[in-house]
């Protein structure tokens, strides 16, 4: 049997977006998996800090975090990238010019603006955030903080094509709907993470299997032969699933590594 190597996104994926929890039928299926000699790799937007308290809740061989920006295999870094402190600087300038917020997303931690945000969803980010204790105490205006990518938020007092315009030479903006914008910088993603770890076990990319469920797992998608689309997801992975599962909640994690013989009963 050839090896395979398993990606799979988290929020909405391998943890519930309602129970915030991961099913025990998904947990055991990935024992089950690198038991049978595949394996396991978080492939998340989230940054290392970020995922960093979720990988105590499963067993992998690795993650690949901030889409693309940092990739970790049993336990050694083989990449990771950071934008440069003058991009970086730039960055936060143009957040606030331009009438956004948002959060900045390190290795080991985020920085977000001090005070209230106007605008709630940054406001509930801020507090989430602060709760899981990787909220630095740089300030915003601290000029040494560097990050691996970043969100932001908008609302209808937001310019958010002069934003979207001064992104372009070099961070690309994945819209995940609601006025939310993930961004990350030009060249990574969670397609390159996975060229990176077959190329680093010299695994076929036919033996590469992916899961996910929202708009930053697309390129995956475009660049994976088999992906699995969790039973709720967004619309734009639909053209590109080889297999649609049952929901999170539904164990449908379980239910496809069944059907598609990656594990056994």
């Amino acid at each position: 049997m050839d090896r395979k190597a398993l990606f799979f996104d988290i929020d909405g994926t391998l943890l519930s977006e309602i129970t915030h929890k991961v099913p025990e039928s998904a947990a055991h299926a990935l024992e089950k998996a690198r038991k049978k000699g595949h394996l396991v790799f978080i492939n998340s937007g989230r940054t290392f800090c970020l995922t960093r308290e979720f990988l105590n809740l499963v067993e992998t061989d690795g993650c690949l975090c901030g889409c693309g920006t940092y990739i970790e295999a049993e336990g050694k870094a083989l990449y990771h990238h950071q934008i440069s402190l003058e991009r970086c600087n730039r960055i936060k300038q143009d957040i606030v010019a331009y009438g956004l917020d948002g959060v900045l997303e390190g290795w080991e931690s985020c920085c977000m603006q001090k005070q209230v945000s106007r605008i709630p969803a940054a406001e509930k980010l801020r507090k989430g955030v602060a709760r899981s204790g990787i909220l630095t105490e740089h300030g915003w205006e601290n000029d040494s903080y560097v990050f691996d990518k970043f969100c932001v938020m908008a609302d209808e007092r937001s310019d958010k094509t002069g934003f979207f315009n001064s992104m372009k030479p070099d961070i690309q903006v994945i819209d995940r709907g609601n006025d939310f914008y993930e961004c990350v910088p030009k060249g990574h993603s969670k397609a390159t993470a996975i060229k990176m770890v077959l190329d680093h076990y010299g695994i076929a990319l036919e033996n590469a299997y992916v899961f996910g469920d929202s708009t930053n797992d697309l390129p995956m998608f475009e660049y994976a032969r088999h992906t699995v689309l969790m039973g709720k997801h967004d619309k734009e992975l639909e053209a590109y699933a080889e297999f649609t599962t049952r929901t999170v909640e539904e164990d449908g994690i379980a239910y496809a590594m069944k059907i598609l013989g990656l594990i056994e009963d």
